[in-house]
């Protein structure tokens, strides 16, 4: 069973039929609901592709927040073979929220790090909602540095609202692991892509999607603060979220646009929690495109590329 999205009750009534028509079968009833089935079907599929073909920045926002979502850890699982987790930041604890380690992206060795947010209400209060603290970004500086000492691209799965605002996070210098996160994303002298899977929430996100590419899927959002967040600073009212939303320009198509993303992983009709499989291969293959276009740059033509790219973002805005 499908969890229905407020703009998707049109697709939720009609699917509800079809589980009526089929209980009625199952009980016995005298009628062939095989036709009626398949037409409500058909008109399902209809419905979901017009519905998703002219979805607002707003509800793009809802997409990518979807709980039935592939997660990072779907990712890891369908992309990574013998992925071995990395641990701690040598200097306080071990963050959940911040996935590390390494493993094999097609038979190639490579850098794992991934925001994980979690699947259920169990995971969710074990990876604190994918938002991570400031021994998450020190964990990931440790994970950079051994790539770079070891050659091995490093592959980024960004899903987060945020970096994590509390007080502790705050009083273990939350802002400057971050900046030292990005910044050594910045100097890596080896390839680096970053996909965000669902949120790209602010620094949070920057802190390891500082890459050589940042890819992004369809419905996925990127932006320096939550919708809600900016409709609360700019019109002290959150609920006008789908107004900060369109202004924002936080959407993958936008994006791409302005320079500020290099690809778009398509998703199926209806998200990418309709068709994990194919989403997660997909985006398997568009990073792997973009590894072998970046497999014969020496150290200094890789972080010549990546500095230009970012130098490049709002030079040719009109």
């Amino acid at each position: 069973m499908h969890s229905y999205l407020e703009f998707e009750k049109p697709v939720a009534d009609i699917e509800g039929k079809i589980q009526e028509l089929r209980a009625l079968a199952a009980d016995g009833e005298a009628v062939n609901v095989d036709d009626e089935i398949e037409r409500l079907r058909s008109k399902s599929a209809s419905t979901l592709k017009d519905i998703y073909g002219k979805l607002t920045p707003w509800q793009k926002t809802l997409v990518a927040r979807h709980p039935d979502r592939p997660h990072a850890m779907d990712y890891i699982g369908g992309l990574i073979d013998d992925f071995t987790p990395l641990a701690g930041d040598r200097f306080f604890a071990e963050d959940h929220a911040l996935i590390a380690g390494l493993g094999r992206f097609r038979g190639d060795a490579v850098a794992v790090l991934a925001q994980e947010k979690g699947s259920d209400t169990q995971a969710r209060l074990k990876h604190n909602f994918g938002m991570a603290r400031p021994e998450g970004y020190r964990k990931a500086v440790r994970i950079m540095d051994m790539a770079e000492r070891f050659s091995l691209p490093v592959l980024s799965f960004v899903d987060t609202a945020g970096a994590y605002p509390g007080i502790g996070a705050e009083e273990r210098g939350q802002a400057e692991a971050i900046a030292r996160s990005t910044d050594r994303c910045l100097r890596l002298g080896v390839p680096t892509i970053a996909l965000v899977i669902g949120e790209g929430g602010s620094g949070g996100a920057i802190a390891i999607a500082t890459a050589s590419k940042v890819l992004m899927l369809e419905h996925a959002i990127y932006s320096v603060i939550s919708p809600e967040g900016a409709a609360s600073i700019l019109w002290r009212d959150s609920a006008r979220a789908q107004d900060a939303a369109t202004a924002m320009k936080i959407t993958a198509q936008d994006l791409l646009q302005f320079g500020i993303i290099d690809g778009i992983v398509d998703e199926p009709v209806g998200g990418a929690h309709r068709g994990r499989e194919t989403v997660i291969n997909q985006a398997g293959d568009m990073i792997e495109t973009h590894l072998k276009a970046m497999a014969g740059l020496s150290v200094e033509e890789i972080r010549h590329q990546r500095r230009e790219k970012f130098l490049a973002i709002g030079r040719t805005l009109s």
